[in-house]
């Protein structure tokens, strides 16, 4: 057994222990960052996690028994913009105190927050003012003297209705060929179209108008942007992945972009509301199908949009992007349902559940008053159209009466501008193919029937409360109707299957001003002012014969446009008039004084056309002159150098030198063939 001794305590071992301490004069210039630079990377920080934290004010001040139903709502409205991890309720007395603290799952989403909720109209006393958490230390430190704010460049778009005061009056339309290459913006002329503008590549897919015709959107992979101005600037863009469609608000401030890209449950993305001024998101929602689009309907002034789920009409409004009044109208197998374009009307229709009948059903917003319901019976399909100005309401209703076999076809007209709404009915016992109302006035054209015997029909709605059969047109080539968008005159188009044909009416007389087709058109567009109207062959529905023909209202065909694989054509939308009705009701009246004073302007426009041909051959002839000038004068400075480089040799003449040439004759074997004499 080894017997072991503290080295401490053997007097053989004396060596001296050696000391770590650092000698009094000692500076240590070693930071800790440098020392320990990995561990300091994870130290926390102060100010970690408060820029996830929002401060709601202006919140209501309710006791223990109100507490919880208020803390369900404000969790409802702030957890649509990310998870929300933690929440504080400051109390006084059993009270709250007018103000909470939310904590988000990532700084980003408290910014959402702050974005969307800051001014959000909870009841008529309380309107939510949000801010990070991180702000108020800005808002502390803010000096008590004035500092004069810095200029803001001002972008100049220029003239955004430039077009509207073209002394001609020429339309806009956007055309995109060479499958979607090429972009083009022309101003209509009956002799030729002037181009405007024209981009390769301006759009991946297609474009649209907005409603007043002030912006074109081009939809592209990262996004959409809109162009203006008269030189079509950027005036816009929106960030949305993978976006496909669009839909503009009335009144030109909200854009609706969808994507159909996944979106989260926390960040809802499919669906966006963008304002156009500040190019700021507004509100995102999800969305399952874009089927029937759009998802949102906006109201005619742009104050209300609205959406149909299952059982639920959902109506919201803006700015604030919030339910009306907080809640959704709960309505039992809602079908269906449209905004009328004159008022701030909703009608929708509920198909029959067992003993309850079928109703058809027009609320007043924002008051969600009840205006008018009609009760309808057997009812298979119901079908909702406007009449532009919003003065009628036609409910088309596919009923299979009992003892009657075959579907039966009511069009259910509601007269909006009378007392309690009256309600008359026309019957049609054939299928339905097509049904349009006159933009601003109040007849309506149907075509009903079945291939080959498909008929028009028109029809008078008349103040007396009757609905008068104007005149029928048998066998009618034709699948869909076009009214002009100043009324009295109409397209019927047989498109695609029925190989284009075309039927102009004139509706004040039911004339047929003139027939017409152009094979396999698969589009057919009038312009804003009703005098032009073009038939289109896209390139997306038919590969071959892709142009678009310009026609007269009376179907006096005018231009042929054939462009390589042509894809689109859209007129660019005017805004509404300034003109009271009286005054157009004077223009009206003194038409025939005017429409002299257009038809000299006419004349004239023709030889000005011819003279503009006239001085260009000039300018042309006078270019060519002053370059002949020109080429001659350089000839003529470079005759000695040309002289001096072929040896004194004046090339410039055919003949010159004449007697310096030499006459040499040289003769070569062509041909040799014998013929034998005995043959002859």
């Amino acid at each position: 057994m080894h017997e072991t001794m503290d080295m401490a305590d053997d007097p053989e071992y004396d060596e001296e222990e050696p000391s770590f301490s650092d000698s009094e004069d000692f500076v240590d210039d070693i930071e800790e960052d440098e020392l320990l630079s990995d561990l300091m990377k994870e130290k926390p920080l102060e100010a970690d996690g408060i820029d996830s934290v929002v401060v709601v004010d202006n919140v209501p001040q309710v006791g223990p028994e109100r507490l919880e139903k208020l803390k369900n709502v404000v969790n409802k409205i702030f957890s649509k913009f990310g998870k929300i991890t933690n929440e504080f309720w400051p109390m006084d007395n059993g009270m709250t105190r007018g103000y909470i603290f939310l904590e988000y799952l990532a700084p980003t989403q408290a910014q959402e927050a702050v974005k969307n909720a800051d001014g959000y109209k909870l009841d008529k006393q309380h309107t939510f003012r949000v801010n990070v958490f991180t702000d108020f230390d800005k808002y502390m430190n803010i000096s008590d003297e004035w500092e004069t704010p810095e200029k803001q460049d001002f972008k100049d778009f220029g003239n955004m209705r430039h077009w509207t005061e073209d002394a001609d009056c020429r339309d806009h339309f956007s055309v995109i060929y060479e499958s979607g290459e090429r972009t083009a913006i022309y101003a209509n002329d009956a002799k030729e179209s002037i181009t405007v503008e024209e981009r390769a590549r301006w759009t991946e897919t297609y474009v649209r108008w907005s409603p007043k015709g002030t912006y074109l959107a081009t939809f592209h992979q990262r996004g959409i942007a809109l162009w203006g101005g008269e030189k079509f600037k950027q005036i816009q863009r929106f960030s949305h992945q993978g976006v496909s469609l669009i839909d503009f608000s009335p009144c030109e401030r909200y854009v609706v972009t969808f994507s159909p890209l996944m979106d989260t449950k926390e960040d809802p993305q499919a669906i966006i509301i963008w304002d156009i001024l500040t190019g700021q998101k507004k509100r995102g929602f999800h969305c399952e199908s874009s089927a029937h689009w759009p998802i949102f309907k906006w109201s005619h002034d742009g104050k209300f949009f609205a959406r149909m789920t299952q059982d639920t009409l959902s109506i919201y409004e803006a700015p604030s992007m919030g339910l009306l009044d907080k809640k959704s109208l709960k309505i039992f197998g809602i079908k269906d349902f449209s905004w009328s374009p004159g008022d701030n009307v909703i009608a929708y229709w509920v198909p029959e559940d067992k003993d309850i009948p079928a109703r058809v059903t027009l609320s007043q917003m924002p008051t969600r008053e009840e205006i008018r319901v009609r009760n309808l019976f057997n009812v298979v399909d119901c079908k909702l159209h406007w009449q532009r100005n919003g003065d009628y309401l036609c409910v088309k209703v596919d009923r299979t009466p009992k003892g009657t076999p075959g579907v039966v076809t009511n069009f259910e007209i509601f007269r909006m501008r009378e007392k309690q709404v009256p309600v008359d009915v026309v019957e049609m016992k054939e299928g339905i193919i097509a049904f349009a109302w006159e933009p601003n006035g109040s007849k309506f054209a149907v075509l009903h029937g079945e291939s080959p015997r498909i008929n028009s029909s028109f029809y008078h709605v008349k103040n007396n409360g009757k609905i008068d059969l104007i005149k029928s047109f048998d066998k009618q080539q034709a699948n869909s109707i076009f009214w002009s968008p100043q009324g009295q005159f109409l397209v019927l188009a047989g498109l695609r299957s029925m190989n284009g044909a075309l039927a102009f009416v004139d509706t004040s007389d039911c004339t047929m001003m003139n027939i017409a087709e152009h094979y396999m058109a698969s589009d057919v567009e009038w312009d804003p002012t009703g005098r032009y109207v073009c038939t289109s062959v896209s390139w997306w529905s038919h590969k071959v014969d892709n142009a678009y023909w310009l026609w007269t209202f009376q179907g006096r065909l005018l231009q042929k446009n054939n462009k390589d694989r042509f894809c689109q054509l859209l007129w660019r939308p005017r805004p509404a008039t300034l003109l009271g009705v009286e005054e157009i009701k004077v223009i009206k009246k003194d038409l025939k004084k005017y429409s002299k004073i257009f038809e000299q302007k006419d004349r004239l426009s023709q030889s000005k056309a011819s003279k503009e041909l006239v001085d260009k051959r000039r300018g042309m002839m006078e270019e060519y002159r002053l370059y002949r000038e020109a080429a001659v004068q350089t000839l003529l400075e470079q005759k000695d150098l040309r002289l001096e480089l072929r040896g004194g040799v004046d090339t410039d003449e055919l003949d010159s030198n004449v007697e310096d040439w030499e006459e040499e004759t040289i003769e070569f074997f062509i041909n040799e063939e014998i013929i034998p004499l005995g043959d002859l």
